[in-house]
């Protein structure tokens, strides 16, 4: 808790230097309590037990004996060893409702840290409809755009298109050599695409891409196919205009799909960058020039050129090819370019990829160092899988992700319809879209991103405690008090903006009340520790946390009671309400009036 350390620093200096402790680490050492009921800071006591000859315990005790208790320092005790210290509930909520405590902006609005963050994320190949794997990859890129974007840091969110390599060279091949009928022959054995997304390039094209798949394990026909697939991929690589266009106008369809289920989770792009444009616009020649003159650089038996790697410390995979024999680019080496062009525009560059491109980015990043330029942050994530195994668009074992989305409203309108009867179809329909993207993306945001699972639906679609839903309705039921003030007459604006003494408010607060209150004041850490480890699940953990200390609240603190308003009740409920939209804002789940 940052608004009590700068309280706690000074007077713990003072004790640790009156007991006669010498370590300059102290004040790192000092850090969020592990156990909330223990306090809001704790520092451990072991390094100084050698230097004075006492166990932690009796040093913790010793201090917490010299240190005044009051005002912004409202307990310490001292517990196996650690020093805990747990603000005073009276300065917690003057501190809060004076408006101390940043709430922040989830659209990035105002920039307040100055820093430019550019943030790859998705970038997935556009040859098939978003399945629930794919899907992590843009949830977790997203929430990190959001949470930087309520730091205060101006964000960039980066789609990188690839729209020149060997799978779109597959659709473009399948689009321009079979019709409806052969692909439909060739699929016999898989189904049909659903009536409902007939109307979706994402899913109608992706036939055309497995059919193709299928054919080129067919030994009479594949070697043929083969060629010409290579041929055209050929060109793109040598940036063939005419070629680039017709895998333009294969994958676009799809990519536009692709958005628009995207879209319907919260998911928005800044830009979009065409991997092509580095060899169009002459990046990637300059490049590979300079690649070349390097004293790591090693050409290959068939002519093609690599860097030596090892010789700057890698182990395993160490030859970083970045020119074929036939003087045409690799993928690697026009992600190189692409990182230079993106380093030019930001001060941080965070990419967001799964678990399997740890070697790719490992070289990428070395090579990177080798010209002079920095390496990119990297969140990597593990993979979802279903019960029976691993996801795959191309085996075509998937969960699409707009089924999902369907099924998740349907799921949300039958509890809405039990639930509120009075309610129209469109509101109904509102609140289920709301509701059934909010439930997805928190399902997959509350796992640490390093940690694979297998999902489930009945996972994905739960309504109760620990859910989206659950943290929607809390913020909803912040807004009915408020509500029902106005109702009866109460102007809650006035009562909201009025500065309150609390000088002679009982100091034994509701202990429901205090535990929101420090909640509320920790947000900002969490969302400071949160953006720094690129764990969006930290700050998922917060917002639920604060949705259950708002619910013990209101089930305490009578705000409303027989005609008669408790304006500091109401001041924190309101509070609250501020503290839980923008958190529910940055990760992506939808703030409603009506639930």
């Amino acid at each position: 808790m940052k608004i009590l350390r700068m309280h706690v620093e000074p007077a713990l200096g003072a004790a640790l230097e009156s007991m006669g402790i010498e370590n300059p680490n102290w004040k790192s050492m000092l850090a969020q309590s592990r156990e909330h009921s223990q306090g809001d800071l704790s520092l451990p006591c072991f390094p100084f037990a050698k230097q004075l000859g006492k166990s932690p315990n009796d040093i913790a005790e010793g201090l917490s004996q010299s240190i005044e208790v009051g005002g912004a320092i409202g307990e310490i005790s001292a517990t196996g060893g650690y020093l805990n210290f747990k603000a005073g509930a009276i300065w917690l909520a003057e501190q809060l409702l004076s408006g101390k405590v940043r709430i922040g902006d989830a659209f990035g609005n105002k920039s307040d840290t100055g820093r430019q963050v550019l943030i790859e994320h998705t970038s997935a190949n556009p040859n098939g409809p978003f399945h629930v794997g794919r899907a992590r990859n843009a949830i977790l890129g997203d929430t990190l755009v959001r949470l930087h974007r309520l730091l205060g840091n101006e964000v960039r969110a980066e789609y990188y298109v690839d729209d020149m390599g060997k799978q779109v060279g597959v659709l473009a091949w399948a689009l321009d050599n079979l019709s409806d009928k052969d692909v439909e022959s060739i699929l016999e054995d898989k189904d049909t695409v659903s009536t409902k997304w007939s109307d979706k390039a994402d899913h109608t094209r992706v036939r055309w891409y497995q059919a193709a798949q299928k054919l080129r394990k067919d030994e009479v026909n594949s070697q043929k196919m083969e060629q010409e697939i290579g041929k055209l991929v050929h060109a793109s690589e040598h940036g063939d205009e005419s070629v680039l266009q017709q895998f333009h106008n294969s994958f676009q369809p799809v990519l536009d799909g692709m958005l628009e289920t995207l879209a319907r989770l919260g998911i928005e792009f800044d830009q979009f960058t065409k991997e092509s444009m580095f060899v169009t616009n002459g990046d990637v020649a300059k490049l590979t020039e300079t690649l070349s003159q390097l004293d790591i650089h090693g050409v290959a038996d068939n002519g093609a050129e690599y860097l030596d790697l090892g010789a700057r410390g890698m182990k395993g995979k160490t030859e970083f090819f970045f020119k074929r024999g036939d003087g045409s680019s690799l993928y690697a080496t026009r992600d190189i370019a692409y990182h230079i062009w993106k380093w030019n525009q930001c001060d941080d560059l965070i990419n967001i990829l799964g678990e399997d491109h740890k070697l790719q980015s490992k070289q990428v990043g070395m090579t990177l160092q080798e010209l002079g330029h920095k390496i990119p942050e990297v969140l990597f994530y593990s993979f979802i899988k279903l019960p029976e195994g691993k996801m795959s668009t191309r085996r075509g074992n998937v969960v699409f992700m707009d089924d999902l989305l369907e099924e998740a409203k349907e799921h949300a309108s039958q509890i809405v319809r039990e639930l509120r009867s009075e309610y129209s179809d469109q509101e109904v329909s509102h609140i289920a879209e709301s509701v059934g993207r909010s439930a997805i993306r928190f399902n997959i945001i509350r796992v640490s991103p390093d940690k694979g699972f297998t999902f489930r639906w009945e996972e994905a679609l739960a309504f109760e405690a620990g859910s989206a839903p659950f943290i929607m309705y809390s913020h909803t039921r912040a807004l009915s008090i408020a509500n029902k003030c106005v109702d009866n007459g109460i102007d809650v604006d006035i009562i909201t903006d009025k500065v309150l003494d609390l000088t002679n408010t009982d100091s034994t607060l509701p202990k429901s009340l205090v535990d929101l209150l420090r909640c509320m004041a920790i947000q900002n850490d969490v969302l400071e520790r949160s953006v720094k480890q690129c764990r969006p699940n930290l700050f998922a953990n917060q917002v639920l946390n604060l949705a259950t200390s708002f619910n013990g609240f209101y089930r305490d603190c009578k705000i409303f009671d027989e005609g008669e308003v408790n304006e500091l009740y109401l001041q924190i409920s309101q509070l609250a309400s501020k503290f839980l939209k923008t958190g529910m804002e940055g990760l992506g789940i939808i703030p409603l009036e009506r639930m």
